[in-house]
Parts: structure tokens; C-alpha cells; sequence
């Protein structure tokens, strides 16, 4: 993120002029200190907008709540267009937390100028808190400058990782949603398989200490390492050191990561949720299985470690997702609501 006179947060290539709000990090743990975050935010954005004398000609907030709540206050303030992109947890869960909540969500998203949403799948959520708002839908993307092939053996030494184990990686939160408990119980069956299996998750949160409990209950603790969170920057050697790439998430958008591991040309194991069918459309890039189903996602992990994957083929289809090719569409989406305002 770069700070700049005009912008605030200068984020995936955007241009000068457009003001993008990041959402906060963490969940609040009750929906009042939720629905605080909205006013915490928007004086936070007013204060580095003033304090900083920036000007900007459109705005483009991420999540409907709390910075899509921030965009609409700033649009009425400011006079200009807003874009909003919906991702996932602000689609399927918070507006259908209470009757309160999905008319919150409703007016967000009714005074943007654009909505874009990151799968098609978002649309059936979107439908019903009914909007009309022109939508589009584009996927998160990633860098190719950042994330593309590396020498497997040179990450694996890098990272201190086994040269002679095939290693399943999932990087993400640590929170229910993201399936980990299930990941965990997969491991008890694949190690009954093979025993040359080491299991990577990297990322942090509030399971930690209920996982590791897990891991040592099922005697685990050769198979199942807890990595904690990682340098952004790293991500890319920890995609490269792994043999497949598993996401076992419960819900998902379009998760970046998927397209990361892609680009890096490693398969890709995954639940039927959120956007990732319609990413994942081929068996040549990955395996897909119901969500919930340790006896399934093992079966699926033990299946990519057998086969003998083509690399190649896996990046040619991640290139599409590219945000080169991506961020065109905002640019454009940008241009119009500019010269139609």
C-alpha cells in the first residue's frame, strides 16, 4: 500500500485518483461493537483525508460493511462516484444476521454507483437483499510479477523444510470458516496410506490453541505443523516448496490464494463452495470435494499426490487471473462513473 498526495491506500494497480478503503482485520466479537466499526472507520478515513489534503475523483470501498458504510458517507460528502467490491463473509453472513442488518447492507450497497463482486455465486446473496446497483463480477486475481514458478528444492531448503516428504500446504486464518479441523481429521486418514506426508498450515487466529490440541490428541504432531503467520512477501517460497495446495474452506469469495497457488502451477485440492467451482473448472488444475468431509478431502489429497500433475498447463490457466488483465475491467468501471459524473 502506498500513501501518496491523492490517494489513500493505493492498492492492485488502481489509479491516482481513486480513493480505496480496506475493510478492518479482525471480526468484532458482538454485532453493537460491529456496528460501532462503521462510525470508528469513517473518522479514521476523514482524518488521513484531511490531515493529508488528499483529493480524489471516485471512491472504491472493499466489503460492504464497515468500508462500504464509510464509501457512502464519503460519496455524499465529497460529490463523487462510489464503487463498492463484495467479497464473501459480507455477503453470505452479515446481512442475513437480522432483518436490521440486511436493510444496513441493502442501503450500502444501493447507493454505490458499481457494485463488483468477486464470483457468480455472490450474485444469489445479492439477489436477495435486492439492490439496484449495476454489478459486475471479477475475481481477486493475483500478481504475476510476485507470484510465478520457483525451484522447489531451493524453497524447501530456504524454508527448512524435509526435501525427501511430500508436503500438502494451506495458508489462510486460522478460523472455523476456513475448515481446518477438517484438514486435521484428513491427515489421520492419509497417514494410515502413506507416512512420507507432512501437512504445512501457515496463518494465525483465535483456533490456534484449539487445533494444536487436536494435532497432539491424534498423535499428529510428525504430519500436522502449525507454521503461524508469514511475511506476505514469503507466501510465494511456501507455495513453491509444496507438492498440492489445499483450501478446505466451509465458505469462500474468490480466494487470492487459490489463483497464488496456480500461478505457482501446483494443483489445487478445495471444497464446492463460494466462487471456487467456477475457477476451478477443469480435473487438469485441481480436485474438488463436498465441504465438511474429512474422509472425502483425504481421499481427494491422497489422489493429487499420486498423479502426476502437469505443471504447465495449471499456470496457462491461472494467467487469466492475472491482475494485469483484471484491472483493466476496474479501469473501466473507473472511466465511465469519472465521465459520466
Amino acid at each position: 500500500m502506498e500513501h501518496t498526495k491523492d490517494v489513500v491506500f493505493d492498492m492492485n494497480n488502481t489509479p491516482s485518483n481513486v480513493i480505496v478503503i480496506p475493510t478492518s482485520t479482525w471480526y468484532l466479537p458482538n454485532d453493537k461493537g460491529y456496528l460501532k466499526l462503521g462510525n470508528k472507520h469513517l473518522k479514521a478515513v476523514k482524518k488521513l483525508i484531511n490531515t493529508n489534503k488528499i483529493r480524489f475523483d471516485i471512491i472504491h470501498a472493499h466489503f460492504s460493511w464497515s468500508a462500504g458504510f464509510v464509501g457512502v458517507q464519503l460519496k455524499k460528502d465529497y460529490s463523487v462516484p462510489l464503487v463498492i467490491t463484495t467479497h464473501a463473509y459480507d455477503l453470505h453472513d452479515i446481512p442475513f444476521r437480522s432483518d436490521k442488518w440486511k436493510e444496513l447492507i441493502k442501503g450500502v450497497l444501493s447507493n454505490a454507483d458499481h457494485v463488483v463482486t468477486v464470483c457468480q455465486k455472490n450474485m444469489e446473496y445479492i439477489n436477495q437483499i435486492d439492490i439496484n446497483s449495476p454489478i459486475s463480477v471479477i475475481p481477486s486475481g493475483y500478481r504475476k510479477e510476485k507470484f510465478h514458478p520457483k525451484d522447489v528444492k531451493k524453497c524447501r531448503i530456504k524454508l527448512n523444510l524435509p526435501l525427501e516428504k511430500k508436503i500438502i500446504l494451506t495458508v489462510g486464518n486460522l478460523l472455523d470458516v476456513k475448515g481446518h479441523t477438517y484438514l486435521i481429521d484428513s491427515m489421520k486418514e492419509i497417514v494410515n496410506s502413506r507416512d512420507d506426508v507432512v501437512c504445512i498450515i501457515v496463518g494465525e487466529g483465535r483456533l490456534r490453541k484449539k487445533l494444536q490440541r487436536k494435532i497432539k490428541v491424534n498423535k499428529l504432531g510428525n504430519y500436522v505443523v502449525l507454521k503461524g503467520s508469514r511475511n506476505r512477501e514469503e507466501i510465494v517460497d511456501w507455495l513453491n516448496a509444496c507438492d498440492v495446495f489445499v483450501l478446505p474452506s466451509l465458505n469462500e469469495g474468490s480466494p487470492t490464494v487459490l489463483f497464488e497457488s496456480l500461478a505457482c502451477g501446483k494443483p489445487f485440492v478445495g471444497t464446492t463452495v463460494g466462487g471456487i467451482p467456477e475457477y476451478i473448472t477443469s480435473d487438469d488444475h485441481g480436485i474438488l470435494v463436498k465441504p465438511k468431509n474429512s474422509k472425502l478431502l483425504a481421499k481427494a489429497l491422497l489422489d493429487s499426490l499420486e498423479r502426476n500433475w502437469d505443471s504447465k498447463l495449471i499456470i496457462e490457466h491461472s494467467k487469466q487471473y492475472d491482475w494485469g488483465n483484471l484491472c483493466k475491467e476496474k479501469v473501466n468501471i473507473y472511466s465511465s462513473l469519472i465521465n459520466n459524473s
